[in-house]
This record gives C-alpha cells, sequence and structure tokens, in this order.
C-alpha cells in the first residue's frame, strides 16, 4: 500500500474524491512550508519552491488506485507524482506541478483548496 497526499479536487466532498472513496483515509495532512499554492481554475496545483504549508488529507492506496490516479493527473506529461517529508515526518507522495503550467495563475495563499 502507498501513502498518498492529496489537496485538491480528490479531498473528502470534492468532484474527483471517487477515485479515493474505497481506499483507506488516514488523517489530514500539512506540507512543510516549502511550496506555492496556485488555483488552476477547476483544480489547485502545488509547486515546489515557496513559503505555503498545503493542507490536503493522506490515504492508503493500492497500486491499482495509484495507477488510475497517474493516469487522471496525467503523471508524468502534466504533474509529476514525487515523495514529500510532511510536517511531522511522515514520508508521502503526491502530486506537483511544474512552475511553468502556472503563468498567470492565481496563488491560493491559504494553502488550502477548500478555503480559497
Amino acid at each position: 500500500m502507498i501513502k498518498i497526499f492529496v489537496y485538491g479536487s480528490l479531498r473528502e466532498g470534492e468532484y474527483n474524491h471517487v477515485f479515493l472513496e474505497n481506499e483507506k483515509y488516514l488523517h489530514p495532512g500539512l506540507t512543510k512550508r516549502h511550496y506555492t499554492f496556485y488555483d488552476l481554475g477547476g483544480f489547485p496545483a502545488m509547486v515546489k519552491g515557496g513559503t505555503h504549508a498545503v493542507v490536503g488529507e493522506i490515504y492508503e492506496v493500492s497500486p491499482e488506485t495509484l495507477e488510475r490516479l497517474d493516469i487522471l493527473e496525467s503523471h508524468p506529461q502534466f504533474y509529476e507524482r514525487q515523495e514529500i517529508v510532511l510536517q511531522g515526518g511522515m514520508v508521502v507522495q503526491t502530486y506537483i506541478l511544474n512552475e511553468s503550467h502556472t503563468q498567470g495563475r492565481t496563488i491560493i495563499r491559504s494553502g488550502d483548496w477548500k478555503n480559497r
């Protein structure tokens, strides 16, 4: 099983959560303050570099679900799935976007997609 940190449309109550509804929810998560968080319209993006801590949820997923998430997130062509360390030290996988895709986009200063 793989631990995945989700911060946007995959979170509970969001439109892509259906991909995770049969997976094990572990608990809320928060990144270290190493990111910039952008609103891309219908979904957010976390980019390396910056001072935001991003709010999300941690799930334990099967390899099959991870493969479906990779397809959804267009890994590695759009988002790139990477390993990060959250506040508290937990190591998880998450989807990071290259900054070149964020030009002209609004920064979500709260770090929370649900509180944008």
